[in-house]
């Protein structure tokens, strides 16, 4: 499948549909199945809160694989995305509670680059809080 979008429609500061994402406890112990990351910070109250964490966070690889989503539904391709990185600045923080916790990305091309590449970077939002730095992709259009 082909990127959907093509490198003569973007320009520097072109948007993404800013999407969100939400995390719940369940959402976690699946995650945490899917992984093999069962590391009781995850899941875990009375342990998060002893190792120092204010409580349950979600899997800093959840949280980039959730931002990571806007890029993929903006250019209709898992593939074009030939590079990603970030950096976890802010845990995201899951209450065990009906509504858990809200992922809010945004995302804007950051760079047109050769061969029919551009940057896109994302800006990862939980509770008012940064919680991916650095967070760019690179990514092959049409």
């Amino acid at each position: 499948m082909a990127a959907k979008i093509s490198y003569a429609d973007v320009e520097v500061g072109t948007e993404l549909p800013a999407q969100s994402f939400p995390v719940t406890r369940a959402t976690l112990v699946r995650y945490a199945g899917a992984s093999g990351d069962f590391n009781p910070i995850h899941w875990n109250e009375k342990f998060a809160t002893e190792v120092g964490l204010p409580d349950v966070i979600a899997h800093g690889m959840f949280t980039m694989a959730e931002a990571i989503r806007v890029v993929t539904d903006w250019v209709g391709d898992p593939a074009a995305v030939v590079e990603y990185g970030v950096r976890f600045t802010k845990p995201v923080i899951v209450p065990n509670d009906d509504k858990g916790a809200l992922i809010e990305v945004s995302a804007k091309v950051a760079a047109l680059l050769e061969d029919n590449r551009v940057r896109v970077d994302l800006t990862a939002m939980s509770a008012g809080q940064k919680v991916l730095g650095m967070s760019r992709a690179v990514v092959q259009l049409a």
